[in-house]
């Protein structure tokens, strides 16, 4: 996490100083990456799941509020720093303030095993059983998770993206449309702790099937005639499906297959759900050029939304239920 950290600073600082030279764009683009994937969803993921066992979901959506307030924050600071400096300056600010705040936050962080143990005794014995990945890779739970995940994230991620043009569609102004993605924001981080205090309280299959469900209803919203408010209820049912979806993924793989694999299961399943988030919006601007409106995506989106929580239906309730 911490070369994560450092890895993300610089992207920023560089492409703020790149000069349109190409070479060093990408190269900025590649340390991008890896700074995600240092720092970013799964190794938080990992550690948060370590950490806590009783009160896993609490404390996967408390912490999963860093990613909506940052959201939040992030771009007004990027907007005062540019009405201030030019925007390569506003750049390499930026990846300044990323190192020294999280930096030093990742030097806080403290091995759980390190803490928990004293000299004088043991360590504890772990039940969870130790599987091999080539025993989780020929597991059918393993593909009915992963397909249901990209289902789901294909999904939330077309809808991010095509979000705003809809609502220009609709003739919405840009403050009226901000008014609403700031409305889906607010209503994913109550989302994030609703959906992980529920994972705590009840399966967690159920609260993945409900999490996509709601994705679903609510982008079926948009299909039926308008009436006052639509477009606000569809906001806060969708930000709450929109914040429990990524943090749901990680509580059910660590049930399924425990903590020990954790790290290597979600680093495969963030390349399928990579891969989804991706295509789909794709698809779903591909549908929207020929048809010149989003009637037909939407109407796959919901098919797709359902699709995933179907998938889900066939997993197991109990932890480690295949060994």
């Amino acid at each position: 996490m911490l070369l994560g950290s450092l890895f993300m600073g610089i992207a920023l600082i560089g492409l703020g100083y790149s000069g349109g030279i190409l070479w060093i764009f990408y190269l900025c683009y590649i340390f991008n990456a890896l700074g995600y994937v240092c720092a970013g969803p799964l190794p938080c993921q990992v550690l948060i799941s370590k950490w806590f066992d009783k009160n896993r979901g609490k404390a996967m959506g408390i912490a999963y509020l860093g990613i909506g307030v940052g959201g939040t924050f992030a771009p007004q600071i990027a907007s005062k720093l540019e009405s201030h400096f030019n925007w390569n300056v506003s750049l390499a600010c930026l990846g300044v303030l990323v190192i020294l705040i999280s930096v030093p936050m990742v030097l806080f962080i403290k091995d759980r095993r390190k803490t928990e143990e004293k000299p004088e005794e043991k360590p504890v014995q772990k039940t969870e059983p130790a599987v091999s990945i080539k025993r989780i890779l020929t597991n059918r739970n393993f593909y009915l998770l992963g397909f249901g995940s990209m289902c789901a994230i294909g999904v939330v991620g077309s809808m991010s993206q095509h979000i705003k043009l809809y609502l220009r569609d609709l003739q919405f102004t840009q403050d009226q449309a901000a008014q609403i993605m700031s409305l889906i924001l607010m209503m994913s981080l109550i989302g994030r702790v609703l959906m992980g205090w529920l994972a705590d309280l009840i399966s967690r299959k159920r609260v993945m099937i409900l999490i996509y469900l709601m994705v679903a209803s609510a982008i079926a919203l948009l299909l039926i005639p308008p009436f006052p408010g639509k477009i606000y209820i569809f906001a806060v049912i969708y930000g709450i499906g929109l914040g429990g979806d990524y943090m749901i993924i990680p509580l059910m793989a660590g049930d399924l297959f425990g903590i020990k694999m954790l790290g290597r299961i979600m680093g495969i399943i963030l390349v399928a759900d990579g891969i989804a988030e991706s295509s789909l919006p794709m698809l779903v601007g591909r549908l929207y050029d020929g048809t010149g409106n989003y009637m037909v995506s939407f109407i796959m989106l919901v098919c797709v939304g359902v699709i995933g929580a179907l998938i889900v239906a066939f997993l197991p309730k109990k932890k480690f239920a295949h060994y």
